[in-house]
């Protein structure tokens, strides 16, 4: 086999590997581990539990369903429940994140 034919298969390749690995470390497995993560969070949802819906509604669990169940009953103002199917919530917050959260805008107001 001639070598000036293998010299530009093997630049080719010597690029496209180390860019796929790039993409794989950097883009691809953070977000497969963020995915499976917030999979976890909604199967494991408890009663308090702070929500926030992929159309931006925040609320607290009110009635935890088993993990088989596809829905959820959500309080997102007094007195206002809504079922809300649990692969819409795109962010999961515990009830001592939240707290966290409130004595920060209470800090904030003081200041």
């Amino acid at each position: 086999m001639n070598m000036n034919m293998a010299d530009p298969m093997f630049q080719t390749l010597s690029l496209a590997v180390p860019m796929i690995a790039i993409f794989y470390f950097l883009l691809w497995r953070p977000q497969q581990q963020r995915t499976k993560q917030l999979r976890e969070m909604i199967n494991n949802l408890h009663r308090g539990d702070t929500v926030v819906t992929a159309a931006g509604f925040v609320g607290k669990i009110v009635k935890a369903t088993p993990p088989e169940d596809p829905e959820v009953l959500v309080e997102i103002a007094d007195n206002v429940q809504v079922r809300v199917v649990k692969a819409t919530l795109s962010e999961v917050r515990a009830r001592s994140d939240e707290k966290r959260a409130d004595e920060k805008k209470s800090d904030e107001k003081k200041a």
